[in-house]
């Protein structure tokens, strides 16, 4: 478990970052549950990321909608 503070950030924006990635692997998939089930499990992390400073709110926000507007296109 990493002991640093800018580690632990590390660790936190990798995660954000996978959980994106699965929300985007399964538009392009063209998988619909899946897609809402994996954008239901990385909304927390994007909406805590900008809490925390991972990401700025306004990106955050952006994400949140484009993604949810790329799974209502499905």
């Amino acid at each position: 478990m990493a002991n640093h503070k800018s580690a632990k950030k590390r660790i936190r924006q990798s995660a954000l970052r996978t959980s994106v990635k699965r929300v985007e692997q399964a538009i392009i998939s063209g998988q619909k549950e899946v897609a809402q089930a994996a954008f239901k499990a990385a909304q927390p992390f994007l909406v805590k990321g900008a809490k925390k400073g991972l990401m700025h709110a306004n990106a955050a926000s952006r994400k949140i909608a484009r993604l949810s507007t790329k799974i209502k296109s499905l």
